[in-house]
């Protein structure tokens, strides 16, 4: 399974929406009361589940063309691409 954007601008523009939603619910509480926590979803679907798959994502992403796995007999190595 991977993680990974199609795209750098497209992961960390999920990345934007994320966080940002999460700190506008916590932050429109005051204003808005527990209605603001409906931004929550709004987080989790650009997240594709939590934040931590998102930084995952972001790594995959980066490395992407750069790094390459081979694996024979069972035995896998990361080498650079090239």
């Amino acid at each position: 399974m991977t993680f990974a954007s199609t795209s750098l601008p497209r992961h960390l523009l999920r990345g934007v929406i994320g966080f940002g939603s999460v700190v506008a619910a916590v932050a429109l509480i005051p204003a808005v009361g527990l209605l603001s926590l409906l931004l929550l979803p709004v987080a989790l679907i650009a997240f594709r589940g939590c934040p931590t798959c998102w930084v995952v994502g972001l790594l995959e992403t980066i490395s992407r063309g750069k790094l390459q796995r081979d694996c024979t007999d069972g035995s896998c190595k990361l080498t650079t691409a090239g």
